[in-house]
């Protein structure tokens, strides 16, 4: 195999396909990066056997060929190459030449046979939507999913896909995100895509209108953005009954300025640490919102006016999980849902139902 590739576009591709690529494995194949050259371009693939991200870009194939080259060395030395075009050479006994300018590095490959195989989908259901509205169903209940194994089906977000909307649900057991859009989607679907392959997704998304299509097998999806493809496997179990845990019995609705609360929120918090990990106490009172926080180090308060506080009312929050929930907003001004002070508070958008979260509350130790 012999290519000529453009420098910037062979690095953002070795890049964005190293994502896939495992890092910890004991198997070397698993390690490296899947190259196919025919034609007049080259295909790039990582995979570890959980999920998989695959491209193609143009160059210049004097030989075609394929070669499994380790993932972390190619990315490194393509990257520091000084000049424009890379070239990459492989004999058959796998020995490979990357070249740029005068710099050459040459590295042991592993023959391309021993990749292992990519999924392929068969009776699989579609669902399209925009780029941006994918993007933003993602990112506002990434924040929400387990990082625990514990409860495996909980370390991805569950898509229920229904006639007419599509709906995101994350949670870790402490909060949980709700994400639902209007779109004609046609087959009912269930399906739980497990988180990092979430994260890559959101990656891979701009903020256009270009839609994307979700293609979802029984145990895999496949998600083609651009030049770009990613395929993972999803999580198998029976995912949390999450409407059950919606409160509906609500007191008080209070309406917030989401960047005053994140803003004292994050000046309150300034005393807690990974080692000092006491609650916030949030205090609704009047037309304010007083939030104190009491630690080894010392005390902090902080104030800042809310509409709606018909009673007084004291709650204990985990400061990250509460700020996690408001950056994720994507508004300026919310409601807070609420009933005592040991029921969860329920987040929501002031006149949509775009989203919901839900966060529970902190035993104070004064309770």
């Amino acid at each position: 195999m012999k290519i000529i590739c453009d420098k910037s576009k062979l690095t953002e591709a070795l890049s964005t396909v190293s994502r896939a690529v495992s890092s910890k494995s004991a198997i070397p194949v698993l390690d490296g990066i899947l190259i196919k050259a025919y034609g007049s371009s080259v295909t790039f693939s990582g995979y570890d056997l959980e999920m998989g991200i695959t491209t193609s870009i143009p160059a210049d194939v004097r030989e075609e060929g394929e070669i499994i080259l380790n993932a972390r060395l190619l990315v490194d030395m393509v990257r520091k190459m000084p000049s424009e075009e890379v070239t990459i050479i492989s004999d058959d006994k796998c020995i490979s030449q990357i070249i740029g300018g005068v710099t050459e590095f040459t590295i042991l490959g592993i023959n391309a046979s021993e990749y292992p195989e990519m999924p392929s989908l068969t009776d699989s259901v579609s669902v399209s939507l925009s780029r941006a509205m994918l993007k933003s169903m993602i990112t506002q209940t990434l924040f929400a999913i387990s990082v625990s194994d514990a409860k495996p089906i909980l370390t991805g977000s569950l898509f229920e896909i229904s006639e007419n909307d599509i709906t995101v649900v994350s949670v870790d057991g402490y909060r949980m995100a709700i994400r639902r859009e209007k779109v004609k989607a046609g087959q009912p679907v269930k399906f739980v895509v497990p988180g990092k392959t979430l994260q890559e997704i959101a990656k891979l998304l701009d903020d256009s209108e270009e839609a994307v299509t979700l293609h979802v097998s029984r145990k895999h999806i496949t998600v083609n953005i651009g030049e770009y493809s990613v395929i993972s496997r999803l999580l198998e179990g029976d995912f949390l009954e999450y409407r059950s845990a919606i409160p509906s019995d609500d007191k008080m609705s209070v309406t917030v300025s989401v960047r005053d609360f994140i803003q004292s929120l994050e000046r309150t918090s300034l005393l807690i640490s990974d080692r000092l990990k006491n609650p916030l106490k949030i205090k609704f009172e009047g037309s304010l919102v007083k939030i104190s926080c009491s630690t080894a180090m010392g005390k902090a308060y902080d104030e800042f006016t809310a509409e709606g506080i018909t009673e007084p009312l004291e709650i204990g929050f985990n400061s990250k999980y509460l700020l996690d929930a408001l950056r994720s907003c994507e508004c300026d001004r919310v409601k807070l849902l609420m009933n005592t002070s040991r029921s969860p508070v329920k987040i929501v958008p002031m006149e949509s139902d775009d989203f919901l979260f839900l966060v529970l509350p902190v035993r104070l130790k004064s309770e």
